[in-house]
């Protein structure tokens, strides 16, 4: 695998994906989104049970990247040409996060802005350095929200927030993002590497195949009716209850110790 703008790094089962355009403060380009897709895609090939994504340098993501979008729209005499095949491209990667039954960690250091803010959201946990600052910029440039944005943000911070947040543009710190129920947690800038990998580590040493339809069930409970979701739910159950995993989890139960499961 040839990865021109990530790094990418298997660490037993934990697989750590590093957006790496720091001169650029990894805007998403094309190749970026496809290089991610395809990290993504080794990762779940190596069998990893979680999934850390984060970026290099002095920001996370800085959202999409203008120069290309100029660039390409020049090419085809078309300014908005961007915003057709490859930004269909990153939807595709943002539906590949949400859709694999990996539990995705963000770590977000530095900047975060516009797509790169979606990137992380669509990931299930989110870890920010104290330094971190997130602005979901597409309004200061005369664009709508991509990525998943407007369908993850009001889902995490409410519809009000969202609206104030996406309509105007403003910058927000990261204990602020805490606050409001955007971000998991934050840590000192020092420590967002090791936390995260903490993190990682302690869900893929989870049972890993339930961790995964806890994600399926997360997707579809807001679209779901009640009495959809606790079909759902009995479904899933019953696929966990014939697992490898529960018949540990609950061997270690009554044998007073600590499970070993194997994500089978």
């Amino acid at each position: 695998m040839t990865l021109q703008t990530v790094v990418y790094e298997l660490n037993g089962a934990v697989a750590t994906i590093r957006l790496n355009r720091p001169d650029a403060l990894n805007a998403l380009s094309s190749q970026l989104g496809n290089d991610l897709r395809s990290a993504i895609t080794n990762a779940i090939a190596d069998r990893a049970r979680s999934i850390i994504i984060t970026g290099e340098g002095r920001a996370f993501c800085a959202g999409g990247d203008l120069r290309e979008m100029q660039a390409i729209g020049q090419a085809e005499n078309r300014i908005e040409a961007f915003l057709d095949a490859p930004l269909k491209e990153l939807h595709e990667l943002i539906k590949l996060i949400r859709n694999t039954p990996i539990p995705f960690v963000a770590a977000v250091n530095g900047i975060c802005a516009g797509a790169g803010v979606n990137l992380a959201l669509a990931c299930d946990i989110i870890i920010s350095a104290d330094d971190a600052a997130f602005r979901q910029a597409f309004v200061r440039i005369g664009l709508s929200p991509d990525c998943g944005g407007t369908f993850a943000l009001p889902r995490v911070v409410g519809e009000k927030l969202a609206a104030e947040l996406l309509m105007t543009g403003d910058s927000i710190t990261a204990d602020h993002a805490a606050s409001i129920g955007m971000i998991n947690r934050v840590v000192p800038a020092a420590d967002l590497p090791t936390e995260a990998a903490e993190l990682a580590l302690k869900l893929a040493s989870g049972p890993t195949a339930a961790i995964g339809r806890i994600k399926r069930m997360l997707n579809q409970s807001f679209s779901n009716d009640l009495d959809a979701q606790l079909a759902l739910e009995a479904e899933c159950q019953l696929e966990s209850g014939r697992s490898n995993d529960f018949r540990e989890g609950v061997t270690a139960f009554f044998e007073k110790r600590p499970a070993h499961f194997s994500g089978s």
